[in-house]
């Protein structure tokens, strides 16, 4: 029962973790660009957005993230489960950078650059630790 709880919360974490940069237009374009490029090498041209229809459901995947990075944060705050901070700091920073609400339009680089920080922070956490401790344990 305990194996089945984990994976269940472990499930739910990843997917919190993946629909957070769904919802972002910077991702949805570089995937559109990235097929377009992988047709081209293949010998097809396409002019425009081939994943446009992808934007229609850019709020519902939000929207998901949003609810999954809640329960997350909550379940990793009463103890049920083991989540870094950075992680979670992580997510966070996705899900912020990727506010697909066009009523936010002129807010977009707000929040880009608040996310982003929260990602690039994460990040840097994660590279300062695995220094710092491999220094201190090199030492002792």
């Amino acid at each position: 029962m305990i194996k089945l709880k984990e994976r269940v919360l472990g499930l739910s974490s990843s997917i919190t973790g993946s629909l957070g940069f769904l919802g972002g237009y910077q991702v949805c374009h570089n995937i559109c660009m990235s097929l377009a490029s992988l047709l081209a090498l293949i010998g097809f041209t396409v002019s425009g957005m081939p994943l446009f229809f992808l934007t229609t459901v850019a709020v519902p995947f939000w929207s998901a993230a949003v609810f999954l990075l809640l329960i997350t944060a909550l379940l990793k705050y009463k103890k049920m489960i083991c989540l870094s901070n950075k992680v979670l700091l992580l997510n966070s920073g996705l899900i912020i950078a990727g506010i697909p609400f066009q009523s936010l339009e002129e807010f977009t680089y707000l929040f880009w650059i608040t996310g982003g920080t929260l990602v690039i922070f994460s990040v840097g956490w994660h590279i300062y630790d695995k220094i710092y401790i491999k220094k201190n344990s090199i030492e002792n």
